[in-house]
């Protein structure tokens, strides 16, 4: 990059470039957003194009898995409930830390795990399945048993389809990883030299945790019926269902 970290650019034609494609589509389908990008970064406040993209998704009829780490996305709660009444909406919080200060320090600039939580708790009073991304977990800052168990809490009270949980780690390819050591330096001083000591230049950066961890989500989930395997869930985000026809296509049938 030769921007600013933070610095974004909009894509301000990201309407009507929708609307073509839904146009054009002859099966309706799941549409999916938040993966590269946050939809409820904080100028969506003033752009409103998530909200505008939704109104379209939620008119031609459409169903949506939409990924945020924003309680932004409550305001539209309108649009998501008529979707999900139509087809099918699936709403996906990303929480990693449980602990309210290290979040702050981790994700300083979105809403805390807790109010994350809370949100998740709307989604089920209002009928809506969630799915919450257990990752990435930060090695020897957030790969704890009190903090996996903190967020596991948080997924069982709000009664979440499923969790997506790999392994305990962060990936860090060249760029990131030079911004990441920078704020393991600003946050947690001399962390940064345990991470070169202990990975080098590794693109997975895995916890030394993880064997037992990963066992720990996936036994906990089990008990409650709680779908952990990411292939079963990307299945179940990407099958679009027509309620008013009671009709069920999968994506790999557009």
């Amino acid at each position: 990059m030769h921007h600013d970290f933070e610095d974004i650019e909009i894509k301000s034609n990201a309407v009507e470039l929708l609307e073509k494609a839904l146009r054009s589509k002859r099966k309706k389908c799941m549409i999916g957003t938040g993966a590269m990008s946050d939809p409820y970064l904080h100028i969506e406040n003033k752009l409103k194009l998530t909200r505008s993209c939704l109104e379209l998704i939620d008119a031609y009829g459409y169903g949506l898995a939409i990924q945020t780490k924003s309680d932004l996305i409550l305001r539209d709660l309108d649009l998501l409930k008529s979707i999900n009444r139509k087809a099918k909406c699936v709403v996906q919080i990303t929480m990693t830390t449980y602990d309210e200060n290290l979040c702050q320090i981790l994700e300083p600039n979105v809403s805390t795990t807790k109010r994350r939580a809370e949100v998740l708790n709307i989604m089920r009073e209002e009928g809506i399945p969630t799915i919450c991304w257990m990752t990435p977990i930060l090695p020897y800052i957030n790969d704890t048993e009190e903090n996996i168990r903190g967020i596991l809490d948080y997924c069982f009270s709000a009664k979440v389809y499923g969790i997506l949980f790999w392994n305990v780690g962060v990936t860090l390819r060249d760029g990131d990883r030079q911004y990441f050591y920078q704020q393991l330096d600003k946050h947690f001083p001399g962390l940064k030299e345990k991470y070169i000591k202990t990975y080098g230049e590794a693109y997975e950066v895995i916890s030394p945790n993880n064997k037992y961890l990963s066992g720990l989500v996936r036994t906990e989930c089990l008990k409650r019926g709680i779908v952990c395997d990411p292939n079963q869930l990307f299945e179940y985000m990407h099958l679009y269902e027509d309620k008013q026809a009671g009709i069920q296509l999968s994506l790999f049938d557009m």
